[in-house]
């Protein structure tokens, strides 16, 4: 009789054209993706030096999240080096661009017995460290094989996914107990994962909180305030997802007023041109954010279609609408906008991020609407009332400072284990 890992083996075997032919469909919109296919299967042209240590951060906001445990790392072990992995171009740009050169970037390859195996034997990692919910089996298992001690950290799992969870049960189990540390974001995500099966669990607490959240610079804001015009209203749609912007456009005629600006980011870049054909189907005037140029003052929407500039729109926008949780995606992350002091509205779909959601709304950093349609009673009140944005900001900063600390218990993980490999 096969085994679980063995079926899992078979199906992720008859799935492998099928996820080139994915990369393939997604290089329609972001041509990257057609790029270090090599990878996917365990080939690279690099060979970092060892000691080695592994991140891996599978997109944006993973990466993002890694950067205050990667520069702690990189201090506190200057003797290793560091590879981050990703599965997404995007996430792989992002490491580029916060982090720089010096440390190794690459895919991590598909979940096959074969390409993890080439993987782990080119690398030789020392540690490594799966942030939030990648739990990969062959992978996992073959870092056991090796005594690679493999960390999952940051680690989350909301309800509906720990309900998916259960349905393979013995895979998952199997998995996780070849984990050598799962340290969760909270409490509640720690039950989860024990109750999947996993035997060593902590909580460490949310990475997110620890951003780096520098406030982009003077002359950055300046010029973006300039392009905006001066006495307008501007609210931001930040990283909205399929069928969010449609529902706010709809909404558009109770939402709109002559001194109002939207500020709408699309969660993903590939899908910048499609919310542009969108507003020009609705004949709503806009602007591109990458073409540089003044907004008119009859143009009530700017379309941020350019990559890295979400602390500035924070730090324009009197009220940010967060995207991913007006439909049921699961909602995408509020600390960065509550750490800028950028007064938040949710829609009812948080399952994602509920625990910091829930939080920040008791701790009057945000507002929660218990359905999207009432955003046209919330919003407008809102930036009307300046006082009361200023008492939610300075909740927001409060709220991110309390909730600090990931970093320093993750620190005290990672130092117990590089120890005993050493």
């Amino acid at each position: 009789m096969l085994t679980t890992r063995t079926r899992y083996a078979v199906i992720a075997w008859l799935l492998l054209p099928f996820a080139f032919l994915r990369l393939l469909w997604r290089s329609r919109r972001l041509p990257a993706y057609r790029r270090h296919w090599g990878e996917r299967l365990g080939h690279y042209p690099i060979t970092p030096p060892r000691p080695l240590i592994w991140l891996h951060a599978v997109s944006v906001g993973e990466t993002r999240a890694a950067v205050p445990l990667i520069r702690e790392i990189r201090r506190h072990y200057p003797g290793y080096r560091l590879l981050l992995t990703h599965m997404t171009p995007t996430g792989r740009e992002t490491a580029t661009d916060l982090i720089g050169p010096e440390v190794f970037r690459c895919y991590l390859p598909f979940d096959l017995p074969f390409a993890v195996d080439r993987f782990l034997d080119h690398f030789g990692p020392t540690l490594g460290l799966l942030l939030e919910t990648e739990i990969w089996p062959h992978l996992v298992a073959a870092c056991r094989q090796r005594n690679i001690p493999l960390l999952l950290v940051n680690a989350r799992l909301s309800e509906k996914s720990a309900a998916r969870y259960a349905l393979h049960q013995p895979l998952v189990r199997e998995t996780l107990e070849q984990l050598t540390l799962v340290a969760t974001q909270t409490p509640a995500d720690a039950a989860r994962f024990t109750a999947l099966g996993a035997p060593q669990v902590t909580v460490a607490g949310n990475l997110k909180f620890d951003m780096a959240v520098s406030q982009a610079s003077e002359t950055h804001v300046d010029s973006l305030r300039h392009l905006v015009g001066k006495g307008r209203q501007i609210w931001l749609a930040a990283s909205t997802r399929p069928g969010e912007e449609q529902l706010l456009l709809d909404l558009w005629p109770a939402l709109d007023a002559p001194d109002r600006l939207l500020i709408l980011v699309p969660r993903h870049p590939q899908r910048f041109d499609e919310v542009a054909s969108l507003l020009r189907r609705l004949a709503i005037p806009f602007v591109r954010r990458s073409e540089n140029r003044p907004v008119p003052a009859g143009t009530r929407v700017l379309l941020g279609d350019s990559m890295g500039e979400m602390q500035a729109y924070y730090q324009v926008a009197e009220v940010a609408v967060i995207g991913g949780s007006l439909l049921p995606f699961g909602g995408q992350n509020l600390i960065e906008a509550t750490a800028l002091g950028c007064p938040v509205i949710l829609g009812p779909h948080t399952y994602n991020f509920q625990d910091a959601a829930d939080a920040a709304v008791t701790a009057g950093a945000a507002l929660r609407l218990t359905d999207a349609a009432r955003l046209p009673q919330i919003l407008p009140p809102l930036l009307e009332d300046r006082s009361r944005r200023q008492a939610m900001g300075e909740a927001g900063r409060r709220f991110t400072l309390q909730h600090q600390g990931a970093v320093h218990h993750l620190l005290t993980l990672i130092e117990r284990f590089v120890a005993a490999k050493s």
